[in-house]
């Protein structure tokens, strides 16, 4: 079994960030609180490739926060962990702060 995936293209591996189910106080939080669909990069493809072949590489990084779509994505299970798969531009932006 494969211990790494590295996508093709302009594909993007996420792992979505799990919320909370307590507050700092130790508040049980509820399940249908409205949370951001974040995720965390752990591998991205070289890029994809212009009409003339010159490789155009992927904007987001390995560590980067991501916003991702409601609906989406592949999914893969790799070591027990599971990941989605997007294409670069599936992506709706970049968490910073």
């Amino acid at each position: 079994m494969a211990k790494r995936l590295i996508p093709s293209l302009n594909r993007v591996l996420v792992e979505k960030l799990l919320q909370p189910k307590k507050s700092a106080g130790g508040i049980l939080l509820p399940e249908t609180t409205k949370q951001l669909n974040a995720a965390k990069v752990i591998a991205v493809g070289p890029g994809d490739r212009d009409r003339v072949g010159k490789l155009i590489p992927v904007s987001l990084s390995e560590g980067d926060t991501v916003l991702l779509p409601e609906y989406g994505g592949t999914e893969v299970k790799l070591a027990e962990k599971e990941y989605l798969l997007f294409r670069e531009h599936d992506i709706l932006g970049k968490l910073e702060g």
